[in-house]
Protein backbone atom coordinates (compact mmCIF):
# COMPACT_ATOMS: atom_id res chain seq x y z
CA UNK A 1 0.00 0.00 0.00
CA UNK A 2 3.19 2.53 0.74
CA UNK A 3 4.25 2.07 -2.84
CA UNK A 4 0.91 3.03 -4.14
CA UNK A 5 0.94 6.26 -2.13
CA UNK A 6 4.21 6.91 -2.95
CA UNK A 7 3.17 6.29 -6.97
CA UNK A 8 0.36 8.43 -6.47
CA UNK A 9 2.14 11.21 -4.91
CA UNK A 10 5.26 11.20 -7.21
CA UNK A 11 2.63 11.36 -10.52
CA UNK A 12 0.91 14.43 -8.91
CA UNK A 13 3.98 16.13 -8.15
CA UNK A 14 5.18 15.54 -11.27
CA UNK A 15 1.81 16.64 -13.30
CA UNK A 16 1.73 19.30 -11.52
CA UNK A 17 5.24 20.59 -12.19
CA UNK A 18 4.17 20.06 -16.03
CA UNK A 19 1.04 21.59 -16.27
CA UNK A 20 2.99 24.67 -14.26
CA UNK A 21 5.78 24.82 -16.90
CA UNK A 22 3.64 24.66 -19.56
CA UNK A 23 1.61 27.54 -18.39
CA UNK A 24 4.34 29.52 -17.40
CA UNK A 25 5.19 31.65 -20.68
CA UNK A 26 9.17 32.83 -20.44
CA UNK A 27 8.79 34.33 -24.12
CA UNK A 28 6.90 37.38 -22.51
CA UNK A 29 10.05 38.24 -20.63
CA UNK A 30 11.22 39.60 -24.08
CA UNK A 31 8.68 42.05 -24.45
CA UNK A 32 8.86 45.65 -22.87
CA UNK A 33 5.82 46.49 -21.14
CA UNK A 34 5.78 50.57 -20.84
CA UNK A 35 7.37 52.21 -18.21
CA UNK A 36 9.48 49.49 -18.35
CA UNK A 37 13.26 50.94 -17.06
CA UNK A 38 15.51 48.46 -16.18
CA UNK A 39 18.65 49.82 -14.04
CA UNK A 40 21.95 48.57 -14.81
CA UNK A 41 23.14 44.92 -14.64
CA UNK A 42 24.97 43.19 -11.73
CA UNK A 43 28.83 42.84 -11.94
CA UNK A 44 29.97 39.74 -10.82
CA UNK A 45 31.28 41.22 -7.70
CA UNK A 46 28.15 42.30 -6.74
CA UNK A 47 26.36 39.60 -7.87
CA UNK A 48 28.26 37.25 -5.28
CA UNK A 49 28.38 39.65 -2.84
CA UNK A 50 24.75 40.51 -2.64
CA UNK A 51 23.81 36.62 -3.40
CA UNK A 52 26.54 34.50 -1.27
CA UNK A 53 28.53 36.77 1.15
CA UNK A 54 25.42 38.45 2.56
CA UNK A 55 22.98 35.84 3.23
CA UNK A 56 26.60 34.07 4.88
CA UNK A 57 27.06 37.32 7.20
CA UNK A 58 23.14 37.33 7.84
CA UNK A 59 22.86 33.38 8.85
CA UNK A 60 26.26 34.32 11.27
CA UNK A 61 25.40 37.01 13.13
CA UNK A 62 21.74 35.52 13.71
CA UNK A 63 23.66 32.46 14.83
CA UNK A 64 26.07 34.88 17.25
CA UNK A 65 23.38 36.28 18.40
CA UNK A 66 21.35 33.15 19.50
CA UNK A 67 24.15 31.85 20.93
CA UNK A 68 25.05 35.27 22.81
CA UNK A 69 21.70 36.14 23.82
CA UNK A 70 20.79 31.84 25.35
CA UNK A 71 19.70 31.78 28.45
CA UNK A 72 19.41 28.18 29.17
CA UNK A 73 21.34 26.91 31.92
CA UNK A 74 24.98 25.57 31.19
CA UNK A 75 25.13 22.10 32.33
CA UNK A 76 27.76 21.41 35.15
CA UNK A 77 31.27 20.27 34.22
CA UNK A 78 32.25 17.36 35.81
CA UNK A 79 36.33 16.70 36.80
Amino acid sequence: MDKKNALRAGALASGTTLMMLLMSSPALALTRDDGDDPGKGLSVIDTVGLYVVAPILLFAIIAGLVMVLDKSPRPAKRG
